[in-house]
């Protein structure tokens, strides 16, 4: 006797087929191994499934059940049957509870960038307030200087980001967050540190320690030294920020830096600001994701925080 195809073997593909209903009715009946018990516990008639089984049987083109006594046994297609629909239907009952979860922030990922100052010294603290509320979503941070942050936004990335200078305005939703400083900093041994009212041009013999290209602390220099005429006779560029805090501390150096980044230094007296015309320069941070993107429900939610709930957390 030759042996019985199985419906999942390839040589009859039916999954498209089967639906939910039809599942359901076929594990009752399976469980039971009886029309009527199957039809109480379904709250139909016994007609009704006994109907619906061989209907799927002859989509199937297998029998499922056998006849043995008075009762009803398995075929080897109907417990094959049995096994793949008692994992479809499990999952299909873990998508309640996965709904409720995504719906009420409770289950998600974010992905969300940060320009490398934002992303060294304001994110993460803002992260674990957020994380905080929802302990059970996925953060990933990604930190890189402004130009590739808005890479990833364009190449979606990255749902949202933090960062202050932005080239492609009209691509964004750009959204206010806060307002920072840059200020010049020198180490506290260093022969500027207590003079007052410094210009540009007192400091145009200094060494200046710089920020990577592409950065915006970059760009806000350029841009500033540009505006008084002034290009640093010496200068050394890093990548990393405590890099250039180091090597300021080491007096290699004067830097601009951001005031959050630097705190920890100045009240230890190995940084001083020094007192120079036109600083702190003002700027922004800001949240933005791409213009008619929809965002999840989680990045959504961080988004809202961002902008609004962290406010009133700070205030309290």
């Amino acid at each position: 006797m030759s042996e019985q195809p199985s419906f999942i073997s390839g040589n009859v593909n039916i999954t498209l087929d089967l639906t939910f209903h039809q599942l359901t009715l076929f594990r009752a009946v399976a469980r039971y191994l009886s029309y009527t018990r199957a039809a109480d516990q379904l709250y139909l008639s016994q007609p009704a499934v006994s109907q619906q089984i061989r209907a799927l049987e002859q989509r199937i083109g297998l029998p499922l059940f056998a006849r043995q006594g008075r009762g009803l046994i398995l075929t080897p297609a109907g417990q094959e049957l049995l096994r793949h629909s008692e994992r479809i239907l499990g999952l299909f009952a873990g998508i309640g509870p996965l709904v409720h979860d995504i719906q009420q922030v409770q289950r998600g990922r974010v992905l969300i960038g940060a320009s490398t100052s934002a992303g060294t010294y304001i994110v993460p603290m803002l992260l674990g307030a957020f994380h905080t509320l929802h302990p059970g979503l996925h953060i990933h941070l990604t930190v890189a200087n402004r130009r590739v942050i808005e890479e990833y936004l364009l190449t979606h990335q990255v749902d949202l980001v933090v960062m202050s200078v932005i080239e492609h305005h009209e691509r964004f939703v750009v959204e206010h967050l806060a307002p920072y400083e840059l200020v010049m900093v020198a180490s506290s041994t260093h022969p500027l540190a207590t003079r007052a009212g410094l210009s540009l041009h007192d400091l145009r013999a200094e060494t200046f320690l710089l920020h990577e290209p592409g950065t915006a602390t970059r760009h806000d220099v350029e841009l500033r030294f540009a505006q008084d005429g002034l290009s640093p006779a010496r200068s050394l560029e890093f990548a990393s920020i405590e890099a250039i805090k180091e090597s300021v501390i080491a007096n290699i150096g004067i830097a601009v830096l951001s005031r959050e980044s630097i705190i920890w230094e100045v009240e230890h007296n190995e940084l001083v600001i020094l007192d120079v015309q036109g600083f702190p320069l003002h700027r922004h941070w800001h949240v933005v994701h791409l213009k008619g993107q929809r965002l999840s429900l989680a990045a959504s939610a961080l988004r809202h925080f961002l902008l609004y709930e962290q406010t009133q957390i700070e205030r309290s």
